[in-house]
């Protein structure tokens, strides 16, 4: 699954907001979806691959995140898993990706890619239930992330 943004914020900019953003402020409840209500154990600044932490949620669960690739200013990547029940049941992970372009206007174009790797027998079920549920989700945390980006100056400062 895919969706996608623009910015007026700069590629830099947009890149230093985002990627280590607070996922407690962009990830709210959506219908079954639990928000995120904070991280614990996160292994140094959210800039290099190979650092990890622990996402909370708020239906009380927890799931690992690691980061898997770093390539500032364009992209960065990560892995979710393995989940709890009852998602652990569907998926056994989940890899994210985020890649960000300057769009020719002065601001930013991103795409965020998001994939389920399915547990054996789920694909149907993961397709047809759970991808249309965090569509909707990654769209309202992609705009919840873009308006972060578009309160900086062009230069990167508040604005």
């Amino acid at each position: 699954m895919t969706v996608r943004g623009r910015t007026s914020a700069q590629l830099e900019a947009a890149f230093d907001t985002i990627a280590p953003i607070d996922l407690a402020t962009i990830f709210e409840r959506f219908l079954l979806v639990p928000g995120v209500r904070g991280v614990r154990d996160q292994s140094g600044s959210w800039d290099t691959a190979g650092r990890t932490r622990i996402v909370l949620l708020t239906d009380g669960s927890e799931v690992p995140e690691r980061l898997t690739m770093v390539n500032r200013p364009r992209a960065f990547a990560y892995r979710l898993g393995p989940f709890p029940r009852p998602l652990g049941l569907l998926v056994a992970y989940a890899d994210g990706e985020w890649a960000f372009s300057e769009d020719g206007r002065g601001g930013t174009s991103i795409r965020w890619t998001y994939r389920f790797s399915a547990q054996p027998a789920r694909r149907a079920i993961v397709s047809a239930l759970l991808a249309p549920l965090w569509r909707g989700y990654a769209r309202r945390a992609l705009a919840r992330c873009v308006a972060a980006a578009n309160r900086l100056a062009p230069d990167g400062s508040t604005a």
